[in-house]
């Protein structure tokens, strides 16, 4: 009787992203897999394009099938050091696949190269990891809700409370306009800097906007009160969802109640482009932006990321909520605007 005959293991070996026959490849097992926007090698090419961050990726294979795929930006930053990052200035990424075997050999790879590439960490933002990985589940969650089949009952989807504030906004006068060109990017990249300055979080480069607006299905929802943008939100569409990716308001806009009608605008928007869910992204657990969206009626799925540091080294600290980083952020907030738009993208280039 003949013994069994081992399994071939996966190979791995680095993407190459510059042909357009693999990234095809590579979309299409994506979007097999269900796969995020953040998967996607147009995203690795729209943050290396905006923000100057090389971008990479693995793939496993077998028998000359696609079994898994890592994307991954390479951030450097003389701030926040240096790391591998999937996906780069994403909410999600990580290892795709359905085999426990590829899952380990892609892990491993991306610590070699990390190695290779001199960055001491590595970071998932979701998927399984293999051993050997620092696994967080409780420190961010995610919020996904099904859309309403017509505008008055997504009005009526929404919680009693926020529901009188989004009314209110709709009695103010102001305006909502959708598009892509110039007059749209420069109304939400002033907004969206003042709302982060605001924040004492560093602007990320237009740059970066203006590359993932080119690349990808985005586009830029604004609500203005009379001729001043008061809140504005880019948005990713994926695979029937929409995702109001970078957004904010002027301090006006509290007042207004502006952000409240931003967001319902952008639920009916969506719908009519054919979406059937919201993806309200990350927050921080029990952070201020967590309970704005348990007010709007969604509710948190806890999200796993994974983290490798090199032996030797220290975790890469980006967290806004280290005590290492608050007098940072405190400074950061008092600083005048036309300096904090100056800097902000310099710094937060490296954030990844």
């Amino acid at each position: 009787m003949n013994a069994p005959f081992a399994i071939d293991a996966p190979a791995i070996r680095a993407a190459d992203l510059r042909h357009p026959d693999e990234v095809k490849r590579i979309e299409a097992f994506v979007a097999r897999r269900g796969g995020s926007v953040f998967h996607r090698p147009p995203w690795l090419s729209a943050v290396e394009a905006g923000t100057g961050n090389r971008a990479h990726g693995l793939v496993a294979e077998q028998a000359g099938e696609l079994t898994g795929w890592l994307p991954l930006t390479e951030v450097h930053s003389p701030i926040f050091g240096r790391a591998l990052t999937s996906s780069g200035f994403a909410v999600e990424g990580g290892i795709i696949s359905a085999d426990q075997r590829a899952i380990v050999a892609l892990g491993g790879a991306a610590q070699e190269l990390a190695v290779r590439l001199n960055c001491p960490s590595v970071e998932l933002r979701g998927g399984e990891a293999g051993e050997g990985w620092d696994i967080q589940t409780e420190s961010h969650c995610g919020f996904v809700q099904l859309l309403a089949k017509d505008d008055e009952a997504q009005l009526l989807q929404i919680p009693r409370k926020q529901r009188a504030e989004v009314r209110k906004g709709l009695r103010n006068d102001l305006k909502v306009t959708i598009g892509i060109d110039r007059r749209d990017r420069d109304a939400h990249y002033a907004v969206y800097a003042e709302s982060v300055r605001n924040l004492g979080t560093p602007v990320f480069p237009l740059s970066l906007f203006d590359a993932v607006l080119d690349t990808l299905d985005a586009d830029i929802l604004t609500v203005w009160s009379d001729e001043t943008p008061v809140a504005s939100v880019l948005s990713l569409y994926h695979d029937g969802a929409v995702l109001p990716y970078w957004g904010g308001g002027v301090w006006a806009a509290r007042a207004l109640r502006a952000n409240d009608r931003m967001y319902y605008a952008l639920m009916l928007h969506a719908r009519e482009r054919g979406c059937d869910r919201f993806d309200f992204g990350r927050s921080k657990t029990n952070s201020g932006a967590y309970a704005f969206k348990k007010n709007w009626g969604f509710e948190p799925e806890p999200l796993s990321y994974a983290r490798w540091t090199a032996p030797g080294y220290e975790a890469r600290d980006v967290d806004p909520n280290s005590a290492r980083h608050q007098s940072r952020i405190a400074l950061w907030k008092r600083l005048p605007l036309p300096i904090a738009n100056r800097l902000g993208p310099i710094i937060a280039r490296g954030l990844g």
